[in-house]
């Protein structure tokens, strides 16, 4: 019973982590939808770096302690940072600027 109890509590964290993940994603989109560049980082700018490290920083621990939690209960990848860092790194010229692309992730994120 105490393995099951443990599972238990184990998931529940899991859960408020990947909550508390997508609210800090939020809170991150919307202030660069605003027009602070630097959180996909698309320019080599270490001004847009350091300013999106804020945002960045509480993005990553999280993702850390949920994959670390999805791996103990054996469940899939945190799907949401997965994706979150594909869409990350340098584009080409022609590519929508931060801004657009934060806002349509956050319209995505509360569909």
């Amino acid at each position: 019973m105490a393995r099951a109890d443990r599972l238990e509590r184990m998931d529940r964290r899991r859960e408020d982590a990947e909550s508390e993940y997508r609210e800090a994603l939020i809170a991150a989109l919307k202030v660069t939808a605003a027009g602070q560049w630097g959180l996909f980082g698309h320019t080599r700018d270490k001004t847009h770096a350091a300013k999106a490290a804020p945002l960045l920083a509480p993005l990553e621990e999280l993702a850390e302690e949920i994959e670390g939690l999805r791996e103990r209960l054996d469940l899939e990848p945190f799907a949401l940072h997965a994706e979150f860092l594909a869409q990350r790194g340098p584009v080409n010229a022609h590519a929508v600027g931060e801004p657009k692309q934060a806002q349509a992730w956050l319209e995505k994120l509360q569909s």
